[in-house]
């Protein structure tokens, strides 16, 4: 036993560290199944009394992942293209939108940089133009005398920093959403993968993540030049329904104007375009942004459609909503938001978001306010018009309000987005997944099953052809999963179904080095070598392989964890944390438990 001291201390230290950081979790589960077992009215008296102390354990307490508790897993992909188009600002014009539109083409069919394709096309198509035309940034030092090459490390900078302040501004929502330990990483050059722990509402999260929250201040558009346009853009419809023939599609049959077929032209307001239903709203957008007809629009005015329907026909099951003229120029953005609340209106008794602008934000609301006093403001969030009050007063406060919300959950989550901040781009879903609580409690329990399964099936293997060796490495092997689970609570992991893959792995992994000591010593008995003897030369013979083989499987987890995602690190966090554990029970543990049976020179210690 000279010199298992140090050994032993070890031993007891890691143990006591494991059972440390353990505790809550097993403390959380306990309290959990408590909770559970109340009458609901003391259910929630107790939560409410004990929420501090709760919040606590489960902060502390080894987490599930997204397959062993449920929730949701999304994948979105930042939009470079409508990103390098706004960048462009006022220079961009129809040939810089079709060489995106083409770049956008390839990107997406061969797998490449949109970035990259897009300075491809752009040189193919002019070999002697220089993006710099249409880029400027004294910031980055961008100027008309910029080459190509340069323009294409800004853009690429600019979209690494997009992605990066999208990943802040998600993580904001997420966090005021209240979601237990969320996971927001990067991956690849625009895409962030955000999986939820325990949510179950689809839609809500969906529209948390993907709200640019761009709120913006714009006038209405003239009324006389709206509804000039708006007769013009009619009698072109009848002209075109004039010259079609019996050949024409279902949807536009001979002699049928296509425009009024899907849009009533009259509106509550002379601001108002016209209203269609809600199933024809796609149409209407379809007809409207026809070149021809763009032409036909006054200058600066843009139509928007209403975020909430004015109208509803429960008998027919449709909504109309109002297709509304606002000037395209933007007056003032929700930069200036400072404060955002949700009341309710009096009259209506309807939610609202109360906004509160910043001293430049109510500086700019006074002086719009003041100088269109009489005349409609649009409230316009992420392209629609949720209000167009008209300004009775100059509002020198800073004060602003959004109506037109369905109910308080919509409001609470505006507030949510308009106080997280707008996205620096806007975000498309590539990929979702849902896990329901059942199928991850059914996860739970084919992990727990396997787990054992494969433990048994070890111990009773190492005790038939070991015998006193095969006890001693099934003690240690209990002690191992112990350590695993120690290191995982204490790093904060997360337990995943791959990494309880890992860790049946690594049960594998910590007999597998017991049995190379174990062969080693009975073939140091078989040369004719006492029991003391052949324990020392198994161990220091058979120590080299274990090393090496255990290290190299650690550098593999460490490539693992670096470069995967998801179920991939889960199984990466688990296998490194088992090796580094079945190295301390293989080599220690089992050498001072030998020792200290064969301390006498006369013990006996059978491995086989």
């Amino acid at each position: 036993m000279q010199g298992n001291g140090t050994k032993i201390v070890f031993i007891a230290a890691f143990l006591a560290i494991s059972i440390y950081y353990l505790w809550p979790t097993a403390a959380f589960y306990l309290e959990q199944n408590y909770i559970e077992d109340l009458p609901q009215a003391e259910r929630v008296q107790y939560m409410e009394e004990n929420r501090g102390d709760i919040q606590q354990l489960r902060q502390n307490s080894l987490s599930l992942g997204l397959d062993l508790q449920g929730g949701m897993h999304v994948t979105m992909e930042v939009g470079t293209p409508r990103l390098v188009r706004e960048l462009a600002g006022e220079y961009a014009d129809s040939t810089l939108i079709n060489v995106i539109d083409a770049a956008e083409e390839q990107a997406l069919e061969n797998g490449t940089d949109f970035i990259d394709e897009m300075v491809q096309v752009f040189q193919q198509r002019d070999p002697d133009a220089r993006l710099s035309r249409y880029y400027r940034s004294d910031a980055e030092n961008i100027t008309r005398r910029s080459t190509n090459e340069e323009i294409q490390a800004y853009l690429k900078k600019q979209r690494d920093s997009a992605v990066d302040r999208a990943m802040e501004v998600i993580r904001t929502r997420v966090d005021r959403y209240g979601v237990n330990e969320p996971s927001i990483l990067k991956q690849g050059n625009n895409r962030i993968v955000v999986e939820l722990p325990g949510v179950a509402q689809k839609e809500r999260v969906r529209s948390l993540l993907k709200g640019t929250a761009r709120l913006e201040f714009r006038l209405a558009a003239d009324a006389d030049e709206l509804n000039a346009s708006k007769q013009q853009i009619i009698n072109y419809f009848n002209q075109q329904a004039a010259e079609a023939d019996t050949a024409d599609s279902v949807q536009q049959q001979s002699g049928a104007n296509a425009l009024t077929q899907v849009l009533n032209p009259r509106g509550r307001s002379q601001y108002v375009f016209g209203y269609a239903a809600s199933t024809d709203t796609a149409r209407v957008s379809e007809l409207i942004n026809q070149p021809e007809v763009q032409r036909m629009m006054p200058r600066n005015t843009e139509l928007m459609w209403g975020a909430a329907p004015f109208q509803e026909l429960p008998e027919q099951g449709v909504e109309l909503y109002e297709l509304i003229g606002v000037r395209s120029q933007v007056e003032m953005t929700g930069d200036v938001i400072e404060e955002a609340t949700v009341n309710f209106d009096q009259a209506t008794n309807q939610p609202r978001v109360s906004m509160n602008m910043n001293s430049e934000g109510a500086r700019r609301w006074s002086r719009i306010t003041g100088a269109n006093i009489g005349k409609p403001i649009a409230i316009v969030l992420d392209g629609y018009v949720y209000s167009y009050p008209n300004v009775e007063t100059k509002i020198s406060s800073g004060r602003s309000s959004i109506t037109g919300l369905e109910n308080v959950q919509e409001a609470e989550d505006l507030v949510n987005i308009l106080l997280s901040g707008a996205l620096p781009a806007p975000l498309d879903i590539i990929e979702e997944r849902t896990v329901g609580a059942t199928l991850g409690e059914e996860s739970i329990q084919a992990g727990f099953y396997s787990t054992v399964f494969g433990l048994v099936v070890v111990a009773i293997f190492m005790i038939v052809y070991y015998r006193n060796g095969g006890a001693i490495a099934d003690l240690a092997l209990m002690l191992n999963i112990l350590f695993i689970l120690g290191i995982l609570a204490a790093f904060k992991a997360t337990l995943t179904l791959p990494g309880i893959a890992g860790i049946v792995l690594t049960i594998g992994m910590a007999v597998d080095a017991n049995v190379l000591i174990f062969d080693r010593i009975r073939e140091e008995q078989r040369a004719g070598k006492t029991l003391r003897a052949a324990i020392d030369g198994g161990y220091s013979n058979a120590m080299s392989a274990i090393v090496d083989a255990n290290v190299t499987t650690f550098f593999v987890g460490i490539i693992l964890y670096s470069f995967g995602v998801g179920p991939i690190k889960g199984f990466a966090v688990t296998l490194m944390a088992g090796i580094v554990a079945s190295l301390f029970s293989a080599i220690v543990i089992t050498r001072v438990v030998v020792d200290y049976l064969t301390r006498d020179k006369s013990a006996e210690l059978n491995f086989g």
